[in-house]
């Protein structure tokens, strides 16, 4: 009995791995958005904000949503630390997080969630936590914890092991499935 095993590396994961990355370009630190997201100020609305500038670390508080561009992050707090007037690690944590952006214009829009989503610009990675989720054109990977690499283009998703039936789902729709076939790939035993 023959059954497809998605490539993690297929054209349709990476797509959806990439645009993850993308959403999170809304600190000036990715290069990569949307042309002229990164260029519109951004506009970050809350209950509280504290800035500390000896450490470099500035608090949003209560229903936070910050928007730059196609860009929207909503969340119940941000945190953004600051090394060398660059955003180093981003925070954002809610029940859940949620974020949306359209990274090309001829792309879907991209939506995903998770309890904590932090993006960490010393090792280029994008980090979904609890109940992680990205949906793009009806392609969806959906797990405890998602992990996407830039440089390497590598995403990895994982299951909670401490949650009984807890399993990694990935959706790939008709066309992106067909994508697959007329590319070469092939099906696993």
């Amino acid at each position: 009995m023959s059954t497809h095993c998605p490539n993690p590396r297929s054209s349709s994961m990476k797509s959806l791995a990439a645009t993850l990355v993308l959403s999170m370009s809304f600190a000036a630190t990715l290069a990569q958005a949307l042309p002229g997201d990164r260029d519109k100020p951004m506009r970050i609305t809350a209950d509280k904000a504290e800035r500390d500038d000896v450490n470099g670390v500035t608090i949003y508080r209560g229903n936070v949503v910050a928007i730059q561009g196609t860009l929207k992050l909503e969340s119940e707090k941000l945190t953004i630390y600051v090394i060398d007037d660059q955003a180093n690690k981003i925070v954002a944590e809610g029940n859940p997080a949620k974020m949306q952006q359209r990274p090309e214009l001829d792309k879907a829009m991209v939506f995903a969630r998770a309890s904590v989503i932090t993006y960490y610009r010393s090792e280029e990675r994008v980090h979904l936590q609890t109940d992680g989720y990205v949906e793009q054109d009806g392609s969806v990977v959906n797990g405890d914890s998602i992990d996407y690499f830039i440089e390497k283009q590598l995403t990895k998703a994982t299951s909670d092991p401490n949650r009984k039936d807890d399993r990694v789902v990935v959706v790939i729709p008709p066309s992106e499935l067909k994508e697959e076939k007329n590319s070469g790939a092939t099906e696993s035993e």
